[in-house]
């Protein structure tokens, strides 16, 4: 279980990482509609702010998700739940975690939902 340890916590970082630059990239979106023409719907060069805005935020919200499962897995590593399918009861394989490290079900409980 030391080696899941170690998978969760690298995601952890990486996912940690990537929000950071995330909130440096949203943050440089609002200051840069804060100096702009409030009128960029009509810019003819390209995205909106508040479509880049958008963007953005969709992504952190996408990241703060990964993170969530990452920290469900490490608390189901410390129960002495984790690689146990939360439908069925029966281990998930080891090539599983190794791919997806926040896995909840197996590969066969997987397919059916």
């Amino acid at each position: 279980m030391d080696d899941a340890r170690e998978l969760l916590e690298a995601e952890r970082q990486q996912a940690l990482q990537r929000l950071a630059a995330l909130t440096g990239d949203f943050d440089e979106v609002v200051a840069a509609s804060r100096d702009a023409n409030a009128d960029d719907e009509h810019d003819p060069e390209g995205a909106t702010i508040a479509f880049e805005r958008s963007q953005v935020a969709t992504l952190v919200q996408h990241v703060q998700g990964q993170l969530a499962e990452v920290e469900a897995a490490i608390e189901r590593l410390m129960a002495g739940t984790y690689g146990v399918c939360e439908r069925c009861g029966r281990p998930i394989t080891t090539a599983r975690l190794e791919a997806r490290p926040t896995a909840r079900t197996c590969i066969a409980c997987a397919s059916t939902q």
